[in-house]
């Protein structure tokens, strides 16, 4: 195992203290939130050659990129859409840096490339994504992405011509978007990064004209707090504004295409989800949870003078709505019951017509159906089977496979079964475990480990190229169904939200302590990792636990939770934390906030914090305080120390090589830290 010869690059110390309802809290490292000043960006470079010299210097780092590059080099499709008989996607052929985006005419016919990222000479850096095509298949509306940004620019291509148009939306935020029922226009929200420019507003834009004379047809307002966004029809437009306050308030017009009338308001004020669907019979479907926590899938009836009514078309069950398609004739509505996926099949009434067939184990997600035909796509996949993509039939019941990942990986090796422990409040929670099938039969081994516990999301079998390099090398892959998901409805979300946090933590420290207890592993074999809110996941827990695990892989989190909500938009996510500007919220955030419980003399696990500059969801002054204090306050002889880049963000778009270099960095690091073989 290399050692770290050298101690970590300095931190200054340059502490500025709040005062938050009567509580002092001392931040030491304020000034790396500053991420272009002269002294952020001199630390930066400091950390990044502190890292490669650990890095760089693993045995056998050859051999695990090699392996890396066989798993993540392999043709991939995905972002699916259908208009006429002409199918448009993404697709990354071997060797590839970037995705590109094809169309296809006719299920079984060639592929064709429309737009290739690399013909633009910006670098391996440029992306694109299709967003929407225009209703007579002419255009194609893309988005542009640099690095692994939350913005983007948005073009147009005319499809038979293979040219952009020059109607380019600039950088920013595309937060709605419809095409003109005859594709000569289109309505767009369209927030710029330029703070001086935002306005919460609709638009109308005619081909060929400047956007400067773009006439305004729906305004919401100018404050930040304030989203708008849209909702396709064919006769009409949805306005959706969400307000975010003391609570997330929505409210919900009408308009019709071309009329000189404002939009109709609907709904107002509503405290409750509200996701409407504008159908081709100018019904309009909702699905929400007003008066149905685990969701319903209503229909309004409007009235005049009258608030509408929400008449069922899905009533609601004992488990939560994850997604529906709708069909020409079909509406498919998944659930997850019991850690399974469900998806029911009920025609366009509400009549329950049967359910999708499915292999136990499987995970299935709707990727999306045609309102003109009745044809779906869905992906499939598991812990050990990459994902595949089918296009069904919904009439009579076939199904094809229209595209696979061939990742080679011997999937009959391993398998996977099911634990149950007890948390600390003494709610039974079920754990998978995957793994060879002798790993799996029991003895003590070294384990990975990960769950999310946030926003309703429920972890259920996905491949995973991180977990299945691990368990070909004899790893031991652990995932809790904590509190804070929902695969057990609602109240399994609820039960971990806001204030109530600590228990998602409980549930997953109670996990990993029960590996321990019954010999699965040992601390010193045990490593956790996460992202984004699982990132936050893993850093509470080596936090409050440091003496349980022996790595920790903390990737683009949050960590300081007293000022999480004034940076970038992540204010929208008050529900579900709460913030230091609720007294009692602030009590809790402070209890398990990771960047506020690093304590001095504390041995702490190996720690490799993932992060760059260009994340706008979990923006990385969060990586780079925790591993200045975390440095600071370790005893251990442990490497602690931060993968960073100026193009990593949040979105995964990162050209291949990189990919391949980031990914080799975090296999060698376990590798290294659990001694496996490479």
């Amino acid at each position: 195992m290399p050692k770290l010869m050298e101690p970590p690059p300095f931190s200054s110390v340059e502490p500025v203290t709040d005062v938050l309802h009567g509580v002092t809290v001392t931040d030491p490292y304020r000034w790396l939130e500053n991420q272009e000043s002269a002294q952020t960006r001199g630390w930066i470079e400091a950390q990044t050659q502190y890292a490669r010299a650990y890095l760089d210097a693993i045995p056998g780092r050859e051999r695990v990129h090699e392996r890396i590059r066989e798993l993540l080099d392999v043709e991939t499709y995905d972002s699916i859409q259908k208009v006429g008989q002409t199918y448009f996607f993404r697709k990354r052929l071997p060797g590839q840096e970037q995705h590109c985006i094809f169309m296809r005419e006719g299920p079984d016919g060639e592929d064709c490339l429309l737009i290739d990222p690399a013909e633009r000479g910006t670098g391996e850096h440029t992306a694109v994504k299709p967003l929407r095509v225009s209703p007579d298949g002419r255009l194609l509306l893309y988005e542009v992405k640099e690095g692994g940004e939350r913005t983007g620019t948005f073009e147009l291509l005319d499809i038979q011509s293979r040219k952009t148009l020059p109607d380019v939306l600039s950088h920013g935020y595309l937060r709605g978007f419809a095409f003109a029922p005859d594709s000569r226009s289109f309505y767009y929200v369209h927030e710029t990064i330029a703070p001086e420019r935002q306005r919460r507003a609709a638009y109308h834009h005619v081909l060929g004209t400047p956007f400067d004379g773009d006439p305004q047809i729906f305004f919401a307002g100018d404050s930040d707090k304030l989203r708008v966004s849209i909702v396709p029809g064919e006769v009409q437009l949805g306005f959706l504004v969400y307000r975010f306050l003391e609570k997330t308030y929505t409210d919900f017009y009408l308009w019709r295409f071309d009329s000189e009338t404002i939009p109709t308001l609907v709904i107002e004020n509503a405290e409750y989800k509200f996701g409407p669907l504008l159908m081709k019979d100018g019904r309009i479907l909702a699905v929400t949870d007003r008066d149905a926590p685990n969701s319903r899938i209503v229909r309004l009836r409007l009235r005049e003078d009258l608030d509408p009514e929400f008449v069922d078309v899905i009533p609601t069950t004992d488990v939560p709505i994850r997604n529906l398609a709708v069909t020409e004739s079909r509406i498919f509505v998944s659930y997850i019951r019991e850690i399974k996926t469900q998806i029911a099949i009920f025609d366009l009434f509400g009549k329950l017509l049967g359910e999708l067939p499915m292999d136990d184990g499987d995970t299935v997600r709707l990727a999306g159906g045609s309102f003109e035909e009745d044809e779906l796509f869905i992906e499939r996949e598991s812990f050990v089977k990459p994902i595949q993509i089918y296009r069904c039939s919904t009439r009579n019941g076939t199904a094809k496979l229209w595209a696979e990942r061939n990742v080679p990986f011997n999937s009959q090796q391993f398998s996977h079964t099911q634990v149950w422990f007890t948390s600390r409040d003494g709610a039974r929670i079920p754990m998978f475990l995957v793994g060879r099938r002798d790993v799996l039969e029991g003895g003590t081994h070294p384990t990975i480990m990960t769950s999310y516990g946030g926003y309703g999301v429920p972890m259920t079998p996905q491949f995973s190229v991180f977990v299945a390099f691990l368990i070909e090398r004899g790893c031991l892959f652990a995932l809790p169904n904590i509190r804070g998901g929902s695969e057990f409805g609602i109240e399994w979300h609820s039960a971990a939200k806001r204030q109530n946090r600590q228990v998602a933590f409980d549930d997953f420290i109670c996990g990993a302590e029960w590996l321990v207890e019954a010999g699965r592993t040992q601390p010193r074999k045990l490593a956790i990792f996460g992202g984004s809110n699982s990132g936050l996941l893993v850093g509470a827990a080596m936090t409050q636990r440091p003496y349980l695990f022996r790595a920790v892989v903390c990737m683009v989190p949050m960590l300081d939770m007293l000022r999480y909500h004034l940076f970038d938009n992540a204010h929208v996510w008050k529900e579900e934390f709460g913030t230091a500007d609720d007294p009692d919220d602030f009590a809790a955030l402070l209890r398990y906030s990771p960047y506020h419980q690093v304590q001095e003399g504390v041995s702490y696990p190996a720690t490799m914090i993932v992060s760059g500059d260009a994340d706008q969801n979990c923006n990385p002054l969060h990586a780079r305080k925790m591993i200045a204090r975390l440095q600071a306050a370790n005893a251990s002889e442990h490497p602690i120390f931060l993968d960073y880049s100026r193009h990593r963000g949040h979105s995964p778009v990162l050209p291949l090589s990189e990919r391949i270099d980031a990914l080799t960095d975090r296999m060698a690091f376990l590798c290294d830290q659990l001694q496996l073989p490479v």
